[in-house]
């Protein structure tokens, strides 16, 4: 069965409406918490850990039971739906958080994100498993992978695009309402998103899905080492971007600072979430004409690094507050960014045909939900790690919501530039030197087990 292109369409809806709320809650749940709401950055970041831990441990038994689950509906649709609207519900009281005192709001933002990190599971996994049970045409199942990770990327392009001139605007200049109302706006758009989803996009009458068991899962990406060392590579560089999207506003806001950083912060963001779609859509598809992916990853890698260079550079040469300069190890690091999240999707699914070679078992579905599950606990610490470093290096948050924008020290604004692009760097360095040590699969590899796995299938080439 064929896709048809208003089934393409919905599922790439849903894709945008659910990482509209992703983005919503990774970006700005430490800023909100922080600066708006009081709490210590150390105590956000260990809850952000501890739920992002507890995420993606549970990340492996719901795909399990979503396996098992048998409805009129299908296994995936009751799930999506039931999901979406607790995670819309959870989304919103995270950001409209009562008048507490100190103690009961520590109580009620580790039980609240907690719940939310839970109910986007429960969409989630389902949003992506069904993609094989859609349909069994290859180049609709690639196609429907491409545009639901395009689509991803222009959710959460949106919610970095506007979501602090709509806090400011709906709020009439106070953020903690303003973050209330944009929550309240971004739930009911990722409610009507996945029910379109849902009512368009179905099953087939025949899929089945194989179940396998959360040990089944372990085992089947320790034993293929080439996904093992795709899977902790992806770790890293994931680890270095999600330090960069925790800090970033606190540059903005105490570093380069005035009375317009909001306006800053929204433009650079606009172009970077423009960049890293450019980097998947134009940019891997053109150097790809020349390169082997092996060769773009380097490349990738390289241009990351080089942009955290020149942007620590700018600021030491006391060019911290030259928007426009500071745009271009923007452009750098967000391109490669993109560019880097499609190879490595690439390399885990070169990763496959490998194992499959090994050991005569084909896990694309067990080894993809094991990256997820590595990667969630990899940004919890990383978010952990922000936190801890904005308390050590002493920042002062706006917590009164209103007024102009506190003072930092000389040495928070350095600790925090330092913070900024020294840790990603190193990140980046660690990426590059375990991925050319441990990955094998070239270009002429790639092709070689493809040509064997044909030959043991009885397939003609």
């Amino acid at each position: 069965m064929k896709l048809t292109a208003r089934q393409k369409a919905a599922f790439g809806i849903g894709a945008v409406g659910k990482d509209m709320v992703y983005a919503l809650s990774s970006s700005y749940v430490m800023y909100y918490y922080k600066d708006i709401i009081g709490l210590s950055a150390s105590f956000v970041g260990l809850i952000l850990m501890i739920a992002r831990v507890f995420d993606a441990v549970n990340d492996p038994f719901m795909g399990v039971l979503v396996a098992k689950t048998k409805t009129r509906w299908g296994r995936f649709r009751p799930w999506l739906v039931s999901g979406t609207v607790l995670n819309a519900l959870v989304l919103y009281a995270m950001f409209k958080a009562p008048n507490l005192k100190s103690g009961a709001m520590m109580a009620f933002f580790s039980v609240i994100y907690i719940l939310w990190g839970m109910t986007y599971t429960m969409m989630d996994i389902p949003y992506w498993s069904m993609i094989p049970a859609i349909t069994s045409t290859p180049s609709d199942t690639e196609n429907l992978s491409v545009i639901g990770r395009t689509c991803a990327g222009v959710g959460s392009a949106l919610i970095a695009m506007l979501t602090m001139l709509l806090v400011s605007f709906l709020g009439g200049g106070n953020e903690r309402i303003g973050f209330g109302r944009v929550a309240l706006i971004v739930a009911v758009i990722f409610i009507i998103a996945e029910i379109i989803c849902a009512v368009s996009v179905r099953e087939r009458d025949d899929s089945s899905m194989e179940t396998a068991s959360v040990g089944q899962m372990f085992r089947a990406l320790f034993d293929n080492d080439q996904a093992l060392a795709v899977v902790l590579t992806i770790v890293l560089i994931n680890s270095a971007l999600y330090i960069t999207s925790n800090l970033v506003i606190y540059f903005f806001k105490y570093d380069m600072g005035g009375t317009n950083w909001t306006v800053n912060y929204t433009l650079f963001s606009t172009v970077g979430g423009a960049c890293q779609i450019l980097g998947m859509m134009l940019v891997y598809p053109l150097l790809r004409r020349k390169l082997t992916n092996t060769r773009i990853f380097g490349c990738a890698i390289g241009a990351a690094a080089a942009g955290y260079v020149i942007l620590l550079l700018m600021c030491l040469a006391n060019h911290a507050g030259n928007l426009y300069l500071i745009l271009v190890p923007g452009v750098l690091i967000f391109a490669a960014n993109g560019i880097l999240s499609v190879l490595t999707t690439v390399f885990l699914s070169n990763s496959v045909d490998y194992g499959e070679l090994k050991s005569g078992q084909r896990n694309e579905s067990v080894i993809f939900s094991m990256q997820t599950f590595v990667v969630k606990a990899a940004s919890g610490v990383s978010v952990f790690i922000a936190g801890v470093g904005l308390d050590m290096i002493g920042l002062v948050g706006n917590s009164e919501q209103t007024g102009p924008v506190a003072e930092q020290s000389t040495g928070t604004i350095f600790g925090l530039r330092l913070l900024m692009t020294i840790m990603p760097m190193v990140l980046l360095i660690l990426a590059i030197l375990f991925f050319s040590r441990k990955f094998r699969l070239t270009d002429e590899v790639v092709a070689e087990n493809s040509r064997k796995l044909a030959q043991n299938r009885g397939i003609q080439q």
